[in-house]
């Protein structure tokens, strides 16, 4: 066979040669095998038969490392076949030499081959759904779409006096509760909540809705140096941090955002049950302090004072 520059891809008449020699070194693997299970034999003298044994032996190993150098010689022509992957730019990875370190071509092969089996599963098993979807819920479906009516569109921004009128409901429906409105940034409002002798509560709003809120004891100092509500500093009791916490979730437990204002009362409602936070057992052990904290957490449905341990 001629030795030339190769055209790129897999030379074929070198990949049936190299096939060829492959059986060619199983034969002579194979012989030297046979020479090393016969032994010894047909010969007359222990001499002879030592002389005849290595000479066979040697021309069996012989015979191996021909084929083999035949082999490796056939398999540097063979080629490599190049791959058909998109990957654009990222083939250039391959050409670094420290592969061993780095394998990120190899690696980025296998993601792009299981992303593409992922796609094809994902195809066939939205198939197999399709062919079992009931068509009574598909007709019922339609037919409730056409029915319901339109959602109405809800806005976030409201008229300040709207709000204004909201939270003077609010601070009538409870007489142990005293609210102050103050609207130190433009549109949006603060609200400074005194419950009580127990606690003071910022409310922190964006028209109606409640960004944030914290919860500081009702001897502790809720203004800045300026005179402004300190809506960042937390209190410095432990007791309060916990009810700040609670309070948080109770802003992602009351959502309703076509009806902003009710969304407003429940939590009003909610933060009212704090009046007995130092006077009310926990409902689930009968204890008031437990690890010295009184039951912070309250129940959003019924309002019974937990332990936050006991809740659970």
């Amino acid at each position: 066979m001629a030795d030339g520059v190769l055209s790129p891809g897999v030379n074929l008449e070198a990949f049936s040669q190299a096939i060829a020699a492959i059986q060619a070194l199983r034969s002579s693997v194979t012989r030297v095998f046979d020479c090393l299970k016969d032994g010894m034999r047909n010969k007359e003298t222990l001499e002879g038969r030592e002389k005849g044994f290595v000479a066979a032996f040697q021309e069996s190993l012989h015979s191996v490392s021909r084929d083999l150098g035949e082999l490796e010689r056939l398999s540097n022509l063979v080629g490599k076949p190049s791959e058909n992957h998109p990957l654009h730019n990222s083939g250039l990875l391959s050409l670094d030499p420290v592969q061993d370190k780095t394998p990120l071509y190899s690696q980025l092969l296998q993601a792009y081959k299981w992303s593409n089996k992922l796609q094809y599963h994902a195809g066939l098993a939205s198939g197999l759904l399709n062919q079992q979807s009931l068509k009574r819920s598909a007709n019922q479906m339609g037919v409730s779409a056409k029915r319901r009516p339109k959602a109405q569109p809800t806005t976030l921004v409201l008229p300040p006096q709207y709000v204004d009128d909201v939270i003077n409901r609010i601070d009538r429906m409870f007489p142990e509760m005293s609210i102050q409105l103050s609207r130190p940034n433009g549109t949006s409002a603060m609200l400074l909540v005194t419950l009580g002798k127990v606690l003071k509560v910022i409310v922190v709003m964006r028209s109606l809705f409640i960004d944030r809120t914290i919860v500081k004891g009702y001897n502790e100092n809720v203004y800045t140096e300026d005179g402004k509500l300190d809506i960042w500093s937390k209190s410095n009791y432990q007791v309060f941090q916990k009810v700040t916490d609670h309070a948080t979730t109770a802003l992602l437990h009351y959502q309703l955002p076509q009806m902003p204002d009710v969304v407003v009362r429940s939590f009003m409602t909610w933060l009212r049950s704090y009046i007995k936070l130092f006077q009310a057992p926990c409902q689930r052990c009968g204890k008031f302090l437990q690890e010295g904290l009184p039951p912070t957490w309250r129940d959003f449905r019924t309002l019974e004072a937990f332990h936050d341990t006991c809740r659970q």
